[in-house]
């Protein structure tokens, strides 16, 4: 009997391939019209008081969650424009503490000019600086960018690795980073990616109480299903950042509204 060759895990389209419409669409999420029809449909959790759901990792709940991000950011990517996995990784890196918006804006001038991570090993900080200042804490960003180029060349062969383990290896790459390009790019799901939305977003819905990264991760590794790491991860950051921000969320605008009784709600239906 022949055997069939097993194809390798998809990662997340890179944002640019997207029409305009599907882009914005995957990152912004839909319309607040029909936004709230969804959250209409969508079960109301009970809760037992203001800010606690009663059985709030029940899995009817989590499955009600996962339904509505994926209503509300069809064909969800990372924000993140890039054409391959060096790329992803030298932007998700420079995209600590700024927006993805002000790294995709930097991000072409430093491909065009290094292309490779050969090329970016050889530039020196002087020339990597000015095309990243934008994106602030460039100095420290730019020996990091280098030595992950560094690292590339001289122990993966130019080539990004595919493993946690090895990914940490590079300078300003931590689990979120690697978590991203295992995810986005490889199709890998090693892990949810956790920054400050999926931090906020997760306490606010009691998928977990922990406030460190490494223990949300995991509660949330608990209760998500692994063929949804990928996209969960990038639903709850979009999600984070046009609704559920920190200061007054957009309940009212909310797909997720029914599922929901935070204590810092703006508006509420039940």
């Amino acid at each position: 009997m022949a055997t069939t060759k097993r194809q390798p895990a998809k990662g997340l389209t890179p944002p640019q391939k997207l029409p305009a419409k599907k882009r914005a669409a995957a990152i912004e999420g839909i319309p607040a019209a029909r936004a709230k029809k969804i959250a209409a449909s969508e079960p109301i959790s009970p809760k037992i008081k203001r800010g606690k759901t009663k059985a709030p990792l029940a899995p009817e709940r989590v499955k009600a969650i996962l339904d509505a991000l994926r209503k509300t950011y069809p064909n969800v990517v990372c924000a993140l424009t890039h054409r391959n996995a060096f790329e992803l990784t030298i932007a998700t890196i420079l995209s600590a503490q700024t927006t993805d918006v002000g790294v995709n804006k930097a991000t072409p001038d430093l491909f065009r000019m290094f292309p490779t991570p050969k090329a970016l090993a050889q530039a020196s900080l002087a020339e990597i600086e000015p095309l990243i200042k934008t994106t602030g804490f460039y100095r420290a960003k730019a020996k990091n960018i280098q030595g992950a180029a560094r690292v590339l060349v001289e122990q993966f062969h130019s080539e990004v690795p595919k493993t946690i383990d090895e990914m940490i290896q590079l300078p300003g790459v931590a689990r979120k980073t690697a978590n991203v390009v295992l995810g986005s790019w490889y199709g890998i799901p090693s892990g949810v990616v956790v920054d400050t939305h999926v931090h906020r977003l997760s306490n606010r819905l009691e998928l977990t109480k922990e406030s460190n990264p490494v223990k949300i991760e995991q509660d949330l590794q608990k209760v998500i299903p692994r063929d949804r790491w990928i996209q969960f991860s990038h639903e709850l950051i979009h999600h984070g950042r046009q609704i559920c921000i920190a200061r007054k969320p957009r309940c009212a605008d909310c797909t997720l509204e029914h599922l929901c009784n935070s204590a810092d709600k703006t508006w509420s239906s039940h």
